[in-house]
């Protein structure tokens, strides 16, 4: 008779940017999203997509599931000891309590830094392999912008990444890593990670060529079973790890000699486009003048992507140089969401919907992001707790406001969030398709639910908080030799270029 495994699941995620003024600690957990044991709502989040798959495994019978915490914090500046040490043990003791547990999935990140910890995933994969032993198979999914270390690839049997950016397969993320890891229980595969530093760190959108064609074809190769799984590591340039860069992850079925030579070519293969994958970026003033004349000659708005302002890379959200430099130029019909600014709320509410305040919002975290905009201001709208969706799941905006002045509105919430979905804008009373410009914080999250509604996108490089410039980034922690630090990182020390040649 079949054996049902008996499945213990957890999730702690973040994303930390070691340059970052902010810090976060476990009420930025707790705001953002921290449930205890049985408690996932039945919608995914970006990394607990595990828990409504392995629900649904659990109601047909195929396994015994014990349910642990899932919590994650908009990304931020370093985690103070005291959080991670809380959080690490609370998994920690969840796991002892467990029972004889067969298999452990993880919904992890993969770039979390505390100020104790250099590599908080490795950490905790490692601690969970000793309290378990060696014959526990151990799952883990990862989001893309994270660090790979050995203590994960030494300790984990399955670790599957989301390969879109934007990151909306999260939920087949998941179920690959639980199929995989329950296959290797039921001893039908016996996996084998094979891995390649491919000594580069860019930005890596899925939504443009060539990186959506390198997509598709890693996706061919396991359509086809050349191997169980391939993953990219794009890595994560604000975060100072010793493993930061980008890797490439190949699982095959018990031939790790294959797997590395799959890794290896596809990582070379990457490296030859790195001047080719991030977008074209535009400063401030020249976004601005694009979007100008664009706009005379199409009806859809042109969006502005302030990628650098982005909360999804751990800074705050509140920069005003480019609606300073919008204001400058007389633009008009403007939309900006959003920005970060919980004190401007609180006002805002207070004053009431159709109140005509003077307010002061913006630019309060740092200089580098710009100085606070003060004007009168119409409240427009104010919403309790709003959120946005982001695929299957629910992005919390906290309390928020839209204000309107001088032919601007702009979205201002109470919890750090990037945009992701054009129902930012929408749930705070503005309709964007009578706008000429739109202003989003975000990298490229937002592609999806905007492409639709914008003529143009145009990608803004606005210095700031951000450590946009991996040459110039003080880091302490990488010894390794990337691109493009190093221009031909992966010649060796006598001159002569590596060269490999292998077919798949």
């Amino acid at each position: 008779m079949k054996k049902i495994p008996r499945i213990y699941c957890a999730s702690i995620a973040t994303e930390t940017n070691t340059f970052s003024p902010l810090r976060t600690d476990l009420k930025n957990f707790e705001e953002t999203f921290y449930v205890k044991p049985n408690k996932h709502p039945k919608t995914p989040t970006l990394c607990s997509a595990i828990f409504p798959i392995l629900r649904k495994r659990k109601k047909k019978g195929e396994i015994k599931l014990v349910e642990g915490t899932a919590t994650w914090a908009e990304p931020g500046g370093l985690i103070n000891s005291k959080t991670w040490n809380y959080l690490k043990n609370e998994i920690l003791s969840e796991v002892k309590k467990g029972g004889k547990l067969d298999i452990v999935i993880l919904g992890l990140h993969g770039a979390m830094i505390s100020d104790n910890c250099i590599d908080c995933e490795g950490d905790l994969i490692k601690s969970i392999r000793n309290i378990l032993g060696p014959k526990v198979i151990i799952g883990v999914t990862f989001d893309p912008h994270s660090h790979l270390s050995k203590k994960c690839e030494n300790n984990a049997n399955i670790i599957t990444v989301f390969k879109e950016f934007p990151h909306t397969d999260f939920v087949e993320t998941a179920e690959d890593c639980i199929d995989l890891s329950i296959k290797t229980f039921d001893k039908i595969i016996k996996p084998q990670i094979s891995t390649f530093d491919v000594k580069m760190i860019t930005i890596l959108p899925t939504t443009k060529e060539p990186m959506r064609s390198f997509v598709d074809k890693i996706k061919n190769l396991e359509k086809n079973n050349t191997a169980l799984s391939i993953s990219i590591i794009h890595g994560f340039m604000a975060g100072d790890s010793p493993d930061l860069g980008a890797k490439i992850i190949t699982i095959t079925d018990n031939n790790k000699k294959k797997g590395d030579k799959i890794s290896s070519q596809l990582g070379m293969e990457l490296f030859s486009l790195r001047k080719y994958l991030a977008p074209k970026t535009f400063s401030a003033h020249t976004s601005l003048i694009k979007a100008k004349k664009l706009c005379q000659k199409n009806k859809k708005p042109i969006l502005i992507a302030d990628i650098w302002d982005n909360p999804g890379g751990g800074v705050a959200g509140d920069s005003t140089i480019l609606i300073k430099k919008a204001m400058s130029m007389n633009l008009k019909k403007i939309a900006l969401g959003s920005i970060w600014d919980p004190v401007a709320v609180n006002i805002c509410h207070a004053a009431g919907e159709k109140a005509i305040i003077n307010l002061r919002f913006g630019g309060k975290i740092s200089s580098m992001a710009g100085s606070p905009v003060n004007k009168q201001v119409l409240v427009k709208k104010i919403v309790k707790n709003a959120f946005q969706k982001f695929g299957t799941s629910l992005v919390p905006l906290g309390d928020s406001a839209c204000i309107s002045f001088d032919g601007i509105e702009v979205v201002l919430n109470s919890n750090r969030s990037q945009t992701f979905s054009t129902d930012l804008f929408t749930k705070l009373g503005i309709n964007i398709s009578n706008k000429k410009i739109l202003i989003i914080k975000s990298t490229n999250h937002f592609f999806h639910s905007f492409f639709p509604h914008v003529s143009n996108i145009i990608y803004a490089s606005v210095n700031g908080i951000y450590p946009n410039n991996p040459k110039k980034n003080n880091y302490s922690k990488l010894k390794r030799r990337i691109w493009p630090i190093v221009k031909k990182p992966h010649t060796k020390l006598n001159g002569k270029n590596m060269k490999i040649t292998i077919k798949i």
